[in-house]
């Protein structure tokens, strides 16, 4: 594969990625990695998939890659492809939580003479040592490289890096109890959405969604965190983003927990009596349980919209569609329809809970 079908290449895998059609475009990359002899290309289509397997979750893939990604850099002997890689790895150790390692590849990156770090990159990886020492609970230098990082992006107006920026300083002072400002920067990084992110990836939506909904919460403002809550979990659906959905979920249990919802733990309650009723045989008082464990799943909507068997009975796989309605997968695949069987809406591309 020559110079010029490597780039077309490359080219039709961003836009089949644009046009969330994931799975095709990590195919087409991948094929341009076995086939093309072009140092350069392989280069950008291992950064390519670097980016696809972190908005993925899947963060050991993209440590892979971020690896050869390296060894590449250096048969190239480019200084600035050699930072670049680094970076890379610097963040995938931080999705992995390898907080020291992800430190020293930062500093890595720093070190390394006559490349653009002080311009292009610079706030970049500011912002993955930022991160990294948030990790740590090293909270004082946390700030310098989040306070470091937003120079870099008002100095390069880098309206992207400084959404980013933003929600980590998010998340930094929902950790230091300061709820004020907790809230205060996921909203200007959802400003900054508005503004500027028509090109951008739906993922910074959703994370200034997500912190925001988190500073909602903690500053009992529930209403206004679940709506927050429920279009960063949408986003997280149609794109596969597991490991933002884990974030929703949480956020949505501690939502509940701050409004004081008992109909899980009575669902739960419910289910244990159950069993102590009908070891012990006494008939009445188990049939009680068992008619209010049924109403209790029936109030939760926690049973399968096709099917009818209520979730979590069994050792079953979920499918959750983007209107948040749940069904068992075998029922969905066995429907054959793209829209959901309960609200009619269309699916889109579901995601895994």
């Amino acid at each position: 594969m020559g110079q010029d079908q490597t780039k077309q290449q490359i080219e039709k895998g961003l836009q089949l990625y644009q046009s969330n059609q994931t799975e095709k475009a990590l195919h087409v990359w991948m094929k341009v990695l076995e086939k093309s002899a072009d140092l350069v290309g392989r280069f950008r289509v291992l950064g390519c998939l670097v980016t696809a397997h972190s908005e993925m979750g899947r963060y050991k893939e993209m440590l892979k890659f971020a690896v050869v990604q390296i060894d590449t850099a250096r048969e190239l002997e480019d200084a600035d492809l050699l930072l670049e890689s680094y970076l890379n790895l610097a963040r995938s150790n931080e999705k992995l939580c390898e907080f020291h390692k992800t430190v020293s590849y930062c500093k890595t990156c720093l070190g390394l003479p006559g490349t653009r770090a002080g311009a292009q990159l610079g706030g970049q990886v500011s912002l993955s040592m930022g991160n990294a020492f948030l990790g740590l609970s090293l909270f004082q230098k946390a700030l310098e490289s989040f306070e470091k990082a937003l120079r870099y992006a008002h100095n390069n107006d880098d309206a992207m890096l400084e959404c980013r920026v933003c929600c980590s300083l998010g998340s930094f002072y929902a950790q230091v109890k300061d709820y004020e400002k907790a809230l205060f920067f996921p909203c200007k990084a959802a400003e900054l959405v508005n503004d500027y992110g028509k090109g951008w990836s739906l993922k910074y939506r959703a994370m200034s969604q997500y912190h925001m909904a988190v500073a909602y919460r903690l500053l009992g403002h529930l209403g206004s965190a679940m709506e927050c809550c429920e279009e960063s979990m949408k986003i997280a659906l149609q794109h596969g983003d597991r490991p933002l959905q884990a974030l929703c979920l949480l956020c949505f249990a501690d939502i509940h927990r701050s409004r004081g919802d008992l109909e899980l733990s009575q669902l739960k309650l419910h289910c244990l009596s159950e069993s102590i009723y009908r070891s012990k045989g006494l008939q009445r008082e188990l049939r009680a349980h068992v008619v209010r464990f049924h109403e209790c799943v029936e109030e939760t909507e926690l049973y399968c919209g096709l099917c009818g068997e209520s979730i979590g009975e069994r050792n079953s796989r979920l499918q959750a569609l983007p209107c948040s309605h749940i069904f068992h997968l075998r029922c969905l695949q066995n429907n054959g329809t793209r829209s959901c069987p309960n609200c009619r809406r269309s699916s889109v591309k579901p995601g895994f809970v």
